[in-house]
C-alpha cells in the first residue's frame, strides 16, 4: 500500500511547484511595480536591486504557499477523476479517505514549516527588507540636466537654464542660474559658459562658471538693482545626490510584522502590566470599591503553547512568562524601563532631543506625567492640563476621586493598552492560522474535485479564486474587527479556518458515499425532487 501515497504525492508535487512559482511571481511583481518609482533614477548598485528582490519573496511567500496546495490538491484530484483513475481505485478496495490520507499528512508537514517559517525568517526578512528601504527612501535621485528647460537643482530654492550641455566634457553655454534661497533677495547669476562637477563624495555640486554677471534686486527696493561682474566664478551646491548609507544608526524599532511568536508574546505581557496599572488607578479614581483592582487576564492562546514546546524541546528561544514575571507594577514616574530598547515597540521617555533644544520631560502618550512633590509637601498636579493629577508612588490624588475628567482620561489610556494588547495578539494568531490553511485546503479541495469529476483547468481556477477570496476577506475582516475591539483576536484569525475547516471534514467524511451517478449530483437530484413536487401541487390545485 505504500505505492499509492507515493504516486499520490508525485502527482501533486508538480502542480504545487508550478502554482507556488506563479503565484509568488505575480505577487512580487505586483509588489516591485508599486515600489518601481522609488528604485529607479538613484543610481543604485544592482546587488542593492537583487536584495531588495529577495527580501521581497518571503512574505508573498507566506501568502502564496496556502493558495498553491489549494491549486494543487484541485488539479491532482480532478486529474485523477476525469482519466477514471478513481474508478480503478474503487475497483480495487481503495477508499477514497485513504487517497486523500497522504496528501493531509502532507499538509500537517507544510504547516509546520509555515509555523517556524512565519516564527523565525519572516520577521528577520521583514525587518531587513524596512531597514533597506529606509536606507534607499533617502537617497536622493541621480542628478541630470535638460537642455532648453529651467532645471530644478534644489527644490525651491535654485533653478537652472543651460542653451547647450556637452554629455562628455559636461559643459554648458548660454548659462542662467535663478537662486530663490534668500527670501529677503532675488538674485540672477547669467554666464557665457560654464563647467558641471562633482566632489570625490559624489553628493555636493561644483558649478564653475565664466564671463557674466549677478544682479540682485530686494523686494523691499524694487528700483534699485545691484550687478556685479566676474570673469570667473565657483557655486558649490551640498546635497544634489545622497549615496546609499548602509552603515549608519539605524533605529532597534521593530513593528509587530517583524517580531517573532515569543517577542510579540513579551510585548502582550509588558502591555498587560500597564493596563493592570491603569485599571487600578481607574478603580481608584472612580470610587468603585465593588470593581475589582486587577482586570481580566490575557489567554496566552497558540503564542503561549508554541513557545513552551520551543523551551520543552531546548530551542534557543526567549521564554516570555519568564521576563513578563520580572515585570512589576511601578510609579508611574519616568525611570530607566521608559526608555526604548530592541524589543520595545512604543516611544517612551528618555528619547534624546536634537537641534540643541533644551531636554523637555517627553510624557508617554496617555500616561499621566508626574512631577516631583512640592515644597510643602502635598501632591504633585499633572504636568499636562486634563490627566490624571498624581502622588509620586502613582496614586490618584484622593480630592480628585469622581472628577469626569479623570475617568475619562484613564478611560482612554486603558483603551490604547487593549488596542495594544490586541494588536499584537492578532499578529501572534494570524502567523498560525495563515500557516493552518494548508491543511484546510487540502479537507476543502480534495472533495470538491472528486464530485465534479469533469471541472478540469476550469474547476481548478474558479473553485481557487472563490477559496482565496473568501477566505483572505475574512483574515483581513477579522483583523480589522479584532484591531477595533470588536471581536477577540483568536476568533477573528480562527473563524475562516475554522468555518472551512469543518465544511472540508464534512465533505471528506463524505467521500465514497455518493448519492448519485455521475450525470448528476445528490444536491441536483434533491432539488430536482423538491421542484417536481411543487409542480405536481400546481397541477392538483389547478
Amino acid at each position: 500500500m505504500k505505492i499509492v501515497p507515493r504516486y499520490v504525492l508525485r502527482e501533486h508535487l508538480g502542480p504545487l511547484v508550478f502554482a507556488l512559482s506563479a503565484l509568488t511571481s505575480l505577487l512580487l511583481l505586483n509588489f516591485v511595480a508599486k515600489k518601481f518609482g522609488d528604485l529607479v533614477g538613484k543610481g543604485l548598485p544592482w546587488s542593492v536591486i537583487v536584495e531588495f528582490l529577495l527580501l521581497s519573496i518571503p512574505f508573498t511567500l507566506a501568502m502564496t504557499l496556502p493558495m498553491a496546495v489549494l491549486v494543487a490538491t484541485l488539479h491532482a484530484f480532478s486529474r485523477f477523476a476525469s482519466e477514471n483513475e478513481i474508478t480503478a481505485f474503487k475497483a480495487s478496495g481503495v477508499s477514497m479517505q485513504l487517497l486523500v490520507r497522504p496528501v493531509i499528512a502532507a499538509s500537517v508537514v507544510l504547516t509546520l514549516f509555515m509555523v517556524w517559517f512565519n516564527d523565525q525568517v519572516l520577521p528577520r526578512a521583514n525587518h531587513r527588507l524596512a531597514t533597506l528601504q529606509s536606507d534607499i527612501a533617502r537617497v536622493k535621485p541621480t542628478f541630470a540636466l535638460s537642455e532648453q528647460v529651467i532645471n530644478e537643482v534644489v527644490r525651491g530654492q535654485l533653478y537652472l537654464r543651460a542653451a547647450r550641455i556637452d554629455a562628455n566634457s559636461n559643459r554648458m553655454k548660454d548659462v542662467v542660474i535663478y537662486d530663490l534661497s534668500d527670501p529677503t533677495k532675488r538674485r540672477t547669476i547669467i554666464a557665457d559658459s560654464g563647467q558641471l562637477a562633482f566632489t570625490a563624495t559624489g553628493e555636493d555640486l561644483i558649478l564653475t562658471l565664466y564671463d557674466g554677471n549677478m544682479s540682485e534686486l530686494t523686494p523691499q527696493e524694487p528700483t534699485r538693482l545691484q550687478r556685479n561682474f566676474f570673469s570667473r566664478d565657483l557655486l558649490r551646491v551640498r546635497g544634489v545626490a545622497a549615496r546609499l548609507d548602509r552603515d549608519g544608526n539605524r533605529s532597534n524599532y521593530r513593528s509587530d510584522r517583524e517580531l517573532g511568536v515569543c517577542e510579540l508574546l513579551v510585548r502582550v505581557r509588558r502591555a498587560e502590566v500597564e493596563r493592570t496599572q491603569v485599571w487600578a488607578r481607574l478603580v481608584e479614581a472612580e470610587g468603585d470599591g465593588v470593581r475589582s483592582a486587577t482586570p481580566p487576564a490575557v489567554p496566552g492562546g497558540m503564542g503561549a503553547l508554541y513557545c513552551k514546546a520551543l523551551t520543552l524541546v531546548g530551542a534557543a528561544v526567549t521564554v516570555p512568562e519568564a521576563q513578563a514575571a520580572t515585570l512589576r507594577p511601578q510609579a508611574a514616574t519616568p525611570s530607566a524601563q521608559d526608555t526604548p530598547t530592541a524589543d520595545s515597540g512604543r516611544v517612551k521617555p528618555g528619547r534624546p532631543r536634537t537641534y540643541g533644544q533644551e531636554a523637555a520631560p517627553a510624557v508617554q502618550p496617555g500616561r499621566a506625567a508626574v512631577a516631583p512633590p512640592s515644597a510643602g509637601g502635598g501632591a504633585a498636579e499633572s504636568a499636562v492640563p486634563g490627566d490624571t493629577p498624581v502622588r509620586p508612588d502613582g496614586e490618584v490624588v484622593k480630592d480628585q476621586i469622581g472628577n469626569p475628567v479623570i475617568i475619562e482620561g484613564l478611560t482612554t489610556e486603558l483603551r490604547m493598552t487593549q488596542s495594544a494588547i490586541d494588536s499584537y495578539r492578532v499578529e501572534i494568531e494570524k502567523k498560525f492560522a495563515i500557516a493552518a490553511a494548508c491543511i484546510v485546503f487540502v479537507l476543502l479541495g480534495a472533495p470538491i474535485a472528486l464530485r465534479f469529476p469533469n471541472g478540469g483547468v476550469g474547476l481548478t481556477i474558479g473553485v481557487s479564486l472563490g477559496v482565496f477570496g473568501l477566505y483572505y476577506v475574512g483574515l483581513l475582516g477579522g483583523e480589522a474587527l479584532a484591531d477595533r475591539n470588536l471581536l477577540g483576536p483568536a476568533v477573528a484569525m480562527w473563524s475562516t479556518d475554522i468555518l472551512l475547516g469543518a465544511i472540508g471534514l464534512v465533505l471528506t467524511a463524505r467521500l465514497g458515499n455518493e448519492g448519485s451517478t455521475s450525470r448528476g449530483s445528490e444536491t441536483g437530484e434533491w432539488w430536482g425532487r423538491v421542484a417536481e413536487r411543487v409542480r405536481a401541487r400546481f397541477r392538483r390545485r389547478a
